[in-house]
């Protein structure tokens, strides 16, 4: 395969700081205008920042002055590295985009390469990789091939969006097995004549008209009946959600997937269960991204730090107080969610505030998880310590990041490349239960 010539854009190494690693034996090129954004980002406290940073410490290790000339060997099996400064604005960037921002000047040295090779008779492609839509769209349209950076898309969406199988058995008998009086729920997938499922599969088992909701535990390797069952006062209203609350509340399963469309009850029930099994864990944390909407950061809101953030978490108290409600309608006390909230055992953040702290022995909802990066969420579940479940819960065909999308964004990345795994469950959810209006708005809108 021929070589080629990548130029990276600031935002494929703020998405993954080891992405000048992920091109195999093709060289890299990275424009003096990305350094000079990275810089902007080194104070950052955020995974940006983070990423920044990271990638100019790996990129002092390896750097000479070779750099900016001959490039540098970026190990075996791979290219080399070249940091490039803006020798000129060249003319049909005059004519196409008289001003210079960054973006500009980082496809300017695209174009400075792509002509200084021409002028060498040398026929390297030189391809722009870049996060950004529109910096794509106008470097193709200027002639220089551009590309988005995949090295950690998954392939497709089919293992997150499929519903839950349904096998069918031979005969009624082993439905009937599974119903039994004084008998165990659970049998061994060859005692109800079905090959292996996967690892934490909730499926259905039916004979015509008949049908039982199992999952099989890879623990005791035995499929067993799920029951519909309760949690802090909410009542599951589809065989999904009752998927999801039995793996909620089960201690053995310690990282969770819980995608779904707007309305599922993906984060209700994820608090819901939470709030059951409290006993279990030291601390509950109840977290989301920010991602600001209509394109207003925090900056514009007004009041202090707090009130800036409580807009952003509203949607986790609304979460809360339909709890309340419920327990209430069942004559239950709710005194005790508000001592938890008063002495910190049940805390509900943003995202950001979480990093860097001790993880053990918690109960760690990650709301909103479609926003977050295949890095960040790789972060968040390396801090586990033990004892902790951690639940990411998300709509993966939501999504506000400008950079990320159904196939790159961190829940997708996650619940592909976990499947299967013995600690790790993924329900998809279905069916909208907020309301009628809602599902269908979600459904034709």
């Amino acid at each position: 395969m021929a070589k080629k010539i990548f130029v990276l854009d600031t935002n494929v190494i703020l998405h993954n700081h080891k992405a000048m690693y992920a091109f195999a034996d093709n060289d890299i090129v990275i424009p003096i205008a990305v350094l000079e954004e990275l810089d902007k980002f080194k104070k950052d406290e955020s995974e940006l920042g983070w990423n920044a940073r990271q990638f100019m410490r790996d990129l002092d290790k390896i750097s000479d002055e070779n750099i900016f000339t001959h490039g540098v060997e970026l190990g075996e099996g791979r290219g080399k590295i070249f940091v490039k400064t803006l020798s000129r604005y060249p003319e049909i960037l005059q004519k196409s985009f008289v001003e210079q921002i960054p973006d500009h000047r980082i496809l300017a040295t695209a174009v400075n390469m792509k002509e200084e090779l021409h002028d060498l008779q040398e026929d390297t492609p030189v391809i722009l990789v870049s996060k950004d839509i529109n910096l794509r769209m106008k470097s193709k349209s200027i002639g220089v091939p551009a590309e988005d950076f995949e090295n950690d898309k998954i392939e497709n969406l089919d293992l997150i969006e499929d519903g839950v199988r349904v096998i069918p058995v031979a005969s009624a008998e082993i439905i009937n097995k599974f119903y039994a009086k004084h008998a165990t729920p659970q049998f061994s997938p060859e005692e109800i004549g079905i090959a292996r499922p996967e690892n934490n599969e909730y499926f259905f088992l039916r004979y015509d008209n008949s049908r039982v909701m199992v999952y099989y535990n890879p623990f005791t390797n035995k499929v067993e009946r799920v029951d519909k069952t309760y949690a802090s006062g909410i009542e599951p209203r589809n065989s999904e959600q009752s998927f999801a609350l039995h793996a909620l509340t089960d201690d053995s399963i310690k990282l969770i997937a819980l995608t779904g469309t707007a309305g599922t009850g993906k984060t209700l029930l994820a608090l819901a269960a939470a709030l059951q099994v409290h006993e279990n864990y030291e601390q509950i944390l109840l977290a989301r991204p920010i991602v600001a909407m209509g394109n207003k950061e925090m900056g514009y809101l007004p009041g202090n730090e707090k009130d800036k953030i409580r807009p952003y978490m509203l949607p986790l108290f609304d979460n809360l107080q339909v709890i309340k409600q419920n327990l209430i309608k069942r004559n239950q006390r709710i005194a005790d969610i508000d001592a938890m909230l008063d002495n910190g055992k049940l805390e509900i953040s943003p995202l950001a505030y979480i990093r860097g702290r001790s993880l053990s022995k918690v109960y760690f909802i990650i709301d909103e998880a479609q926003n977050l990066t295949p890095h960040e969420v790789k972060t968040i579940i390396t801090r586990a310590g033990e004892g902790t479940k951690i639940v990411f819960t998300g709509d993966i065909q939501q999504i506000d990041s400008p950079y990320l999308d159904s196939l790159s964004n961190g829940l997708s990345h996650l619940s592909a490349k976990m499947k299967g795994q013995k600690p790790f469950a993924s329900i998809n959810l279905v069916k909208g239960e907020r309301s009628e209006l809602s599902e269908l708005a979600s459904t034709l809108l």
